[in-house]
């Protein structure tokens, strides 16, 4: 029972009245009073206490003096670590481009059959019941193998003139339709020809091959070098746009570019094209029809 009574006085004391008065000095006169209770001072410096400490949490959230508190970064130092990510999301692309190069240098010094490696991935997905076929040679296939044989004996056009003639044998696909308005010229360093065309034409390979350049350069703008068989290598200069990466490979015919007009050295929408064999330049138009 006595705690009971403790508790009642305690509260009591809480809410018993308190004048507050503020009287002149000199005449004793009453200027100002005020009734309160413990109870009101708590309560009203509570709520005072808590609209203050939200009044400073915004002041340094939403204004510049949060730069004030130590620890905390200032704007030149926040832009500084903004531009380090910017500048190391580049860095991370052209090490991935510098792999794609590299690995396409790889396989064209190795050697590596991109025509075996397609097979391989289509083996991969054959009906393992076809997988143990075997292929033996009828009677009839030996007979016409001979025939044929006998026929072309004496042609001419065989493969003792297609190794003479080395790549005139093989055939190229066109690059783009168009008309040649700067045909080429080693004399004058002009080591391809220019074919003018409609401004987003797709310009596409020319042979299977795999890219080892894509990338903009001040003269020539967006340009793309594909590494074909038989030490070829073809060029496309001036691109508005190019569709494919170094390191990628690329089919004969596929798009890997679109037309345009990009880079100083140019004075309207046009493809420079240029084809080497073995480290020396070749005139286009002795292999290709424009």
């Amino acid at each position: 029972m006595s705690e009971v009574k403790e508790k009642k006085a305690i509260i009591e004391k809480l809410r018993n009245k308190y004048r507050l008065t503020i009287s002149n000095e000199s005449t004793f006169e009453e200027a100002l009073s005020f009734r309160l209770s413990r109870l009101n001072v708590f309560t009203v410096a509570g709520v005072f206490s808590i609209f203050l400490i939200a009044f400073i949490t915004v002041l340094i959230a939403f204004t510049p003096l949060r730069e004030y508190i130590p620890g905390y970064p200032d704007g030149k130092m926040r832009r500084n670590i903004e531009q380090n990510a910017i500048l190391v999301d580049s860095l991370s692309l052209e090490l991935e481009k510098r792999d794609r190069f590299f690995n396409g240098i790889r396989n064209v010094i190795s050697g590596n059959d991109f025509d075996n490696v397609m097979q391989d991935k289509a083996d991969s997905i054959v009906d393992p019941k076809y997988k143990g076929l075997q292929f033996t040679q009828s009677e009839n296939d030996s007979i016409f193998r001979k025939e044929h044989e006998a026929e072309e004996k004496y042609n001419l056009t065989l493969s003792g003139e297609n190794k003479a003639r080395g790549i005139s044998s093989i055939h190229f696909f066109t690059p783009m339709k168009g008309l040649v308005s700067n045909p080429y010229d080693g004399q004058k360093s002009h080591y391809g020809v220019d074919v003018v065309g409609p401004l987003n034409e797709r310009i596409s390979a020319v042979m299977d091959g795999t890219v080892i350049f894509a990338e903009w350069t001040l003269n020539t703008g967006y340009v793309i070098q594909i590494q074909h068989g038989k030490d070829l290598v073809s060029i496309y200069k001036h691109n508005q746009e190019l569709l494919k990466k170094a390191g990628e490979f690329v089919r004969a015919g596929e798009a890997i570019a679109i037309l345009g007009n990009s880079g100083e050295l140019t004075s309207g929408p046009h493809l420079h094209f240029e084809l080497w064999h073995n480290g020396k330049a070749l005139n286009p138009e002795s292999y290709i029809k424009f």
